[in-house]
C-alpha cells in the first residue's frame, strides 16, 4: 500500500514538470510604437526692390526693408512689396497691411479718391482687398489685403507682389506735395496657421499681434 502512494506522488510531480516545460516553449513576439512630437512653425519674410530716390531699381537682385522717395507730380516709382513663405512652414493664411501715415494730408491732396488708386500692378485675383481702418488719433489709415488661398512651402515660396509701383497723380502741385513731407507708406506682412480654423475670417479673428 505504501508503494502505490509513492508512485502516484511521483507521477504528479512528473506531469507538473512537463507542463512547466511546455509553457516556456510557447512562441512569443513583441513590438513597440514610439510617438515623437515636433512643433510646427510658420515663417515669412517681407522685402522690396532697392530703388534710388526717383524710384528706379538699383539692382533687381537686391531686396531691402526700406526705401526713400523724392516725390514729383506725375512720376511713377518702383515699389513691389513681396512676401516669401519660408521652407517647411505649416499651411497658413497670409495677409498684408498697408498703413498710410498723415492720412488727412493725403485726403486733402487727393480729395474723394481712394488712396489705393496710386498703387500700380495690383492683382485682385491674388490679393483680396478686405477693408480699411482709420485711426484718427494717429492720423493713419490701414488697408488690409489677404492672399487668395492657403499657402504651403516645401521650399521658399515668393508670393506675387501686392503691387509693383506707386504713382503721384499729375494733378498734384508742389505746394500740395510739401504737405506730405515725412509721410510714410508702411507695409506689414502677417501669417497664421490654417489648421484648426474653418476659414480665413476665423483665423484672423483669433490673430493677436
Amino acid at each position: 500500500m505504501k508503494k502505490k502512494v509513492l508512485l502516484v506522488g511521483l507521477l504528479v510531480v512528473l506531469v507538473a514538470a512537463v507542463s512547466v516545460g511546455l509553457t516556456v516553449a510557447y512562441l512569443t513576439s513583441g513590438d513597440t510604437v514610439t510617438n515623437t512630437f515636433t512643433v510646427g512653425d510658420v515663417k515669412i519674410a517681407l522685402d522690396e526692390a532697392q530703388v534710388d530716390e526717383n524710384g528706379n531699381a538699383v539692382d533687381p537682385e537686391v531686396r531691402v526693408k526700406e526705401n526713400t522717395y523724392k516725390l514729383i507730380p506725375g512720376h511713377t516709382y518702383t515699389k513691389d512689396p513681396t512676401v516669401t513663405v519660408k521652407a517647411g512652414s505649416a499651411e497658413s493664411y497670409v495677409r498684408m497691411l498697408v498703413t498710410v501715415t498723415e492720412s488727412s494730408a493725403f485726403d486733402a491732396v487727393l480729395p474723394n479718391a481712394d488712396l489705393r488708386t496710386i498703387f500700380g500692378g495690383y492683382d485682385n485675383t491674388k490679393w483680396t482687398y478686405v477693408k480699411n481702418t482709420e485711426n484718427a488719433a494717429a492720423d493713419t489709415r490701414t488697408y488690409e489685403f489677404r492672399y487668395y488661398q492657403k499657402v504651403t512651402a516645401s521650399a521658399d515660396k515668393a508670393l506675387e507682389p501686392l503691387f509693383t509701383s506707386i504713382t503721384v497723380p499729375g494733378t498734384v502741385n508742389n505746394a500740395q506735395l510739401k504737405t506730405l513731407e515725412g509721410a510714410q507708406i508702411i507695409v506689414e506682412a502677417e501669417a497664421i496657421q490654417a489648421d484648426s480654423f474653418v476659414d480665413a475670417d476665423a483665423a484672423w479673428a483669433a490673430f493677436t499681434r
